[in-house]
């Protein structure tokens, strides 16, 4: 039977805070797409309880299990594309993923970082951004290309970095701003606002030269 709203996979690697973010959106109606499973590179690993606890499929496709990165890739793959998803959603998953991985799915993975993209790409970044003496933080959504976070920018969300901060104080309030803009930048997606294309990414048809600022005029 033909779904009726776009069909999402989430792969995790940790405690999931993110995917219950998509997870509360999409109880009360605003993602525009239904979670079929989640998917971990780990066991036990606390994001695959909460998908438990909603009532979600799970999946373990634990890294260790493969000698190289191609095989754990091609693993995921099948079990990815056994639910046939619209849409992947990388949601702290910690795993450096093949060019050909990436391709497969192009134009419907995303990922979120937390820094504002460009700056910053890679490991460690609120204490990198702290000993930089950066003024402002914060978190982007970006399509996931070959390029380590170097995907098309979708939305941000900022937070200013406070004579007090440290990197765990910092992190924390980043985390605040993923949850927000995270399910706003997948019910983009889901609604068919939100595409990639060979130039880029757009939003309702026009093209995102810069990310969209969840707190500056970012659509609903």
């Amino acid at each position: 039977m033909a779904r009726t709203v776009p069909g999402i996979v989430v792969l995790v690697s940790g405690g999931g805070t993110n995917l219950q973010a998509l997870i509360d959106a999409a109880s009360k109606g605003q993602l525009g797409g239904s979670i079929l499973a989640v998917i971990s590179n780990k066991p036990g690993v606390g994001g695959l309880d909460r998908a438990a606890r909603a009532g979600i499929e799970t999946a373990v496709v634990n890294h260790r299990n493969y000698p190289e990165r191609a095989a754990f890739d091609a693993a995921l793959r099948e079990t990815i594309d056994a639910y046939a998803p619209d849409l992947v959603v990388l949601a702290g998953f910690m795993r450096i993923l093949t060019d050909s991985f990436v391709r497969h799915y192009r134009g419907r993975m995303l990922n979120i970082h937390p820094s504002l993209l460009p700056a910053y790409p890679g490991l460690h970044t609120h204490t990198r951004v702290l000993e930089a003496g950066d003024e402002e933080h914060g978190a982007t959504v970006h399509f996931v290309t070959e390029e380590l976070d170097g995907g098309p920018p979708v939305l941000q969300g900022r937070v200013p970095v406070l004579p007090t901060d440290t990197a765990e104080t910092l992190a924390e309030r980043v985390l605040g701003q993923e949850h927000r803009i995270y399910p706003q930048a997948v019910s983009w997606f889901c609604q068919g606002r939100l595409r990639l294309t060979a130039s880029g990414a757009e939003l309702d048809g026009t093209p995102l030269n810069e990310p969209m600022d969840i707190d500056s005029g970012a659509p609903s």
